[in-house]
């Protein structure tokens, strides 16, 4: 198993545990560095990566790290690893700068988790591979890929809108949008060899940029 997988992806995994262990016993570390939109808007910009190492319990780390693992595998061995870290700290750092918009007029909200970085390279592995298809634990038959992208991002709309946990739902979006963007940024081929994965992935990512702002009234 940790034979196949890339260093870097690897790395990253190593990272995001040893943090998440962190603020699991330090909750003044884990204040320091998590997402909150007061504290990144007088200047603490930094927060908007640290927050995407930081997890509120292990089984939000394990599902994040094992999602990574399962699709990061799959960027990083058909893309290599620098574009793997170009897709994964882009997709961060959008799906930051989403959460950033949505809840700007929240000055008391807070997240962590690497959901955003990871939902970029769910996104990114979907369009690279879109004929994968997934064992899921309690679901005997293989699901394909892009249905499994866009339930994930469907998901998140709900989660957003209905601000569950204390998980930054709003970065799965943002990260979701900056994985798409950044794959047919450095792999445009992608639009001519796989358009109607190109198009289906599109539509929500489309649907939130042109309605997101209505759905907290909805």
């Amino acid at each position: 198993m940790i034979e196949n997988i890339n260093s870097a992806v690897l790395f990253i995994i190593i990272a995001n545990v040893l943090v998440s262990m962190k603020g699991f016993s330090d909750y003044s570390f884990l204040d320091k560095y998590k997402f909150q939109v007061s504290k990144i808007i007088s200047g603490e910009k930094i927060r908007m990566f640290t927050s995407g190492f930081l997890h509120v319990d292990w089984m939000h780390l394990g599902f994040n790290m094992y999602a990574l693992y399962l699709f990061g595998r799959i960027v990083s061995g058909m893309l290599g690893t620098p574009y793997f870290l170009i897709i994964y700290f882009g997709s961060l750092l959008a799906g930051s700068l989403y959460s950033l918009m949505y809840h700007k007029k929240e000055p008391y909200y807070s997240a962590v988790g690497a959901s955003g970085a990871v939902s970029g390279i769910i996104y990114s592995s979907i369009l690279l591979y879109p004929d994968m298809s997934l064992y899921l634990f309690f679901i005997p038959l293989p699901i394909p890929g892009y249905i499994f992208g866009i339930g994930y991002l469907l998901y998140s709309i709900y989660g957003m809108k209905k601000q569950l946990g204390n998980v930054g739902h709003a970065a799965h979006l943002g990260g979701a949008m900056g994985g798409f963007a950044t794959t047919l940024i450095l792999y445009p081929s992608l639009i001519s060899t796989n358009k109607l994965m190109v198009i289906l992935l599109a539509v929500p990512i489309v649907f939130l940029l042109i309605f997101g702002d209505k759905l907290k009234s909805l």
